[in-house]
């Protein structure tokens, strides 16, 4: 078990906060982290995996007009993906993840890594854009690990 893992386990049983999360590159890696953990249901709400671009739209609110002008896979789809879950599940905290974990699927201005994640609450919101190196399951995980240590950034 990675000790950030734990580390926000105790954080938002601590603090009484709720999180819900939807993951595409990562495919519910995220999800099955945090629910690794006994307790978890004190504050793990909702885990939607939103991997196509009509469950981006159905699930999440996110408009066909911000995933065909900026991409799936871009700082607005993220920011979309946590918000819109965040509101589905009335939760304090909402994460959004998006990407290319490859092998496949790399584009002239996105290369296989590339990641968007969003951690929003009511009061605040926090975007990044990271590049990963690896393989398939180790960009998924650094990326799950990422979302994590930008949570606490947060709490």
């Amino acid at each position: 078990m990675e000790k950030s893992v734990r580390q926000i386990h105790e954080l938002l049983t601590r603090k009484k906060k709720t999180l819900s999360l939807a993951e595409s590159c990562t495919g519910g890696l995220l999800a099955k982290l945090l629910t690794d953990l006994p307790g978890s249901s004190g504050y793990f709400i909702l885990g939607l995996v939103t991997y196509s671009n009509k469950a981006k739209q159905k699930l999440l609110g996110i408009p066909a007009s911000v995933i065909m002008g900026k991409g799936a896979v871009s700082k607005e789809v993220a920011e979309g993906m946590a918000e819109g879950v965040r509101k589905k599940a009335r939760t304090d905290f909402g994460i959004g993840i998006t990407g290319i974990a490859g092998p496949s699927g790399e584009m002239p201005d996105k290369s296989i890594g590339t990641v968007f994640i969003c951690v929003s609450s009511k009061k605040r919101k926090l975007s990044r854009h990271f590049i990963f190196k690896g393989d398939r399951l180790g960009i998924r995980h650094k990326a799950a690990l990422k979302a994590i240590a930008l949570l606490k950034n947060l709490l």
